[in-house]
């Protein structure tokens, strides 16, 4: 064992260059503060090379440790040998490295605001090597706490665009546009009126209006001139940008003219069109930008791979998982009402377009779904999914995953601490162990109610696995997981688990508000399945809601549209909307 502290004192100091990098100082400083939480002992950061000590980044070299394989950017290794403690790492590494040291000493980052920081005035250290390169280069969710706090996103060890990080804090992968951009390389409300034919023709006319409405003709040899100009032109504006995306907008379906059908029906998918307007803009660009990478989607119609086509050593596909059922892993689903169709009439599953993309491209990036974005409170069944479909994107060549969560201010019920814990723990590495992950994290959150927490997730999973029930991530809350009979068992729960942590506010207020998830679903089931609205309840329910800091319970509405919606007997308030509706809804 290593004794960092003992009787009150520090024993070994920490250690950094004088050359030390920001990101190696920031290690330093984090290390000092959590080690002085812990054992309430004063630890000393110096530039002074010496033994015995706690050696940061190029310290460390200098102290003659070496990583047993190339760290690049994210990864790290962890020495605690002879007497002293190593942090070597890449950029962000070594301070991924430093809470791993953290984390080894007991501490758990389980939130922005919930922390396990144990304390140890004897604090010790077991011997030991370690070292961490993770497969996914890209690692990224929306949960609003990592965006609101860039500190706790590199705790995480997140680093895509959603948790902005300050290059003091490692930086992040940084995107000069992010996705659905046809807009900004074409824009219609420029060419729209005089030139029709550089957007997308179906239904017999060319579209050139409303925000994410059309796509562009991407077989039109001006439009790609046009294209390469604007993403030159963001390109100068964002020098520091590693990745840009060129990428259909949010709207079925693509150009139906007859040159872009050719090549659709040619390649077997219309993602061979968009790939060679992609790889043209890539390869043009090259030259000047050889370190960027131009990022496309797989989504909707272009998501299965094209027969000819292959995307250029500087393109990154990254496929969408929109269509599926999150309620059974990808390789044992088998709902095929969730299989996109090719131009030959023949349905692909997005399993085979997985693979198939993996086959043809060596830059392959993944946009995942982890709620019900129609209804944020809605209990969501992945819980059992998360960890095997991640392994399967990487087992079939993915480089990077994005998990789209509930991305609303000040975050949501349906355990989404949790869940974003475990993502984040599974995008550093996919074998973590998942019911250790989540017995920890609840028996810290939430104490004595922990157990029926776990109880609640099992019933949940379990019923959806018996009766192979299918969940979209937009699904109105009707399924026979959320009937009222099982309603009444989640409620059991809960009761108990107030009930467990009665004299425990801080924990009584946590279960307290995963709860309003139970509460939402049987408001909206009475209301639209068996036109029985307690509005007694409902103002209840909306006062809570806001009362526990919350804002969107829909993904693009207000909770006052979403009221609304209750009180005008609507399953969501987008129907109010008439870009979401084709059922006549006003313009708001």
């Amino acid at each position: 064992m290593i004794q960092l502290s003992k009787q009150g004192k520090a024993l070994l100091p920490i250690v950094m260059d004088a050359s030390a990098t920001p990101q190696e100082k920031f290690a330093a400083e984090e290390l000092r503060h959590y080690l002085g939480m812990m054992s309430t002992c004063v630890f000393t950061i110096s530039e002074e090379q010496q033994s015995p000590a706690i050696y940061i980044g190029k310290a460390a070299e200098q102290a003659g440790f070496t990583a047993p394989q190339p760290l690049d950017t994210d990864g790290f290794a962890l020495y605690a040998q002879n007497g002293s403690v190593a942090v070597l790492g890449g950029v962000r590494g070594v301070i991924y490295g430093v809470y791993a040291l953290l984390e080894e000493l007991g501490c758990r980052f389980f939130t922005a605001t919930c922390e396990k920081v144990p304390f140890q005035p004897e604090l010790s250290l077991r011997e030991f090597a370690d070292c961490q390169v993770p497969i996914l280069e890209y690692r990224d969710h929306n949960y609003y706490e990592f965006a609101r706090y860039p500190t706790f996103a590199v705790k995480s060890r997140l680093n895509g665009a959603f948790a902005p990080i300050p290059e003091r804090l490692g930086g992040h992968k940084t995107y000069a546009w992010f996705v659905h951009t046809f807009e900004a390389l074409v824009p219609p409300e420029k060419y729209g009126k005089e030139h029709p034919e550089y957007f997308a023709l179906y239904n017999g006319k060319r579209h050139t209006e409303g925000v994410q409405q059309t796509q562009l003709c991407l077989s039109n040899p001006e439009v790609l001139e046009i294209a390469v100009e604007s993403v030159r032109r963001r390109l100068q504006e964002v020098p520091d940008a590693k990745l840009i995306s060129v990428s259909q907008n949010d709207k079925d379906p693509g150009c139906q003219c007859d040159a872009c059908r050719k090549i659709d029906e040619e390649e077997g998918s219309p993602a061979g069109t968009l790939l060679r307007f992609v790889n043209a803009i890539a390869e043009r660009l090259e030259p000047e930008f050889p370190n960027v990478v131009f990022d496309t989607l797989a989504y909707q119609y272009t998501r299965p791979a094209p027969k000819i086509t292959k995307p250029r050593h500087n393109v990154c596909v990254r496929l969408c998982t929109i269509e599926c059922c999150f309620a059974h892993p990808l390789e044992e689903c088998d709902d095929e009402t969730r299989h996109v169709q090719r131009p030959d009439g023949t349905r692909s599953s997005l399993l085979k377009d997985l693979q198939d993309w993996g086959k043809i491209s060596n830059r392959n990036y993944i946009w995942d779904y982890t709620t019900c974005f129609a209804h944020y409170p809605t209990p969501h069944p992945n819980w059992h999914v998360l960890q095997k479909n991640i392994q399967t994107f990487v087992k079939n060549g993915v480089k990077g995953v994005f998990e789209q969560a509930n991305g609303a201010s000040y975050g949501g019920t349906d355990l989404n601490e949790l869940r974003a814990y475990v993502i984040s723990r599974l995008l550093w590495n996919l074998d973590a162990n998942v019911p250790a992950l989540i017995a920890e994290f609840t028996d810290y959150y939430y104490g004595a109610a922990a157990r029926f927490i776990r109880q609640y997730i099992e019933l949940l999973t379990d019923k959806v696995t018996r009766e192979n029930i299918h969940v979209g991530f937009n699904d109105d809350p009707k399924h026979g997981f959320l009937t009222n009979d099982m309603l009444d068992q989640y409620d059991e729960l809960f009761a108990k688990a107030e009930a467990a942590v009665a004299g425990d506010a801080l924990r009584l207020w946590r279960v307290a508000k995963a709860r309003l998830s139970i509460r939402y679903v049987r408001l909206k089931n009475n209301a639209m399945l068996h036109g029985n609205l307690d509005r007694e309840e409902l103002n209840r329910f909306f006062a809570d809601w806001k009362a526990f800091g919350l804002t969107r319970i829909e993904e693009w509405v207000s909770p006052e549209t979403s009221l609304r919606g209750f009180l005008e007997n609507r399953w969501r308030g987008v129907s109010f909307y008439k870009h979401w509706t084709d059922e006549g809804g006003e313009q708001l």
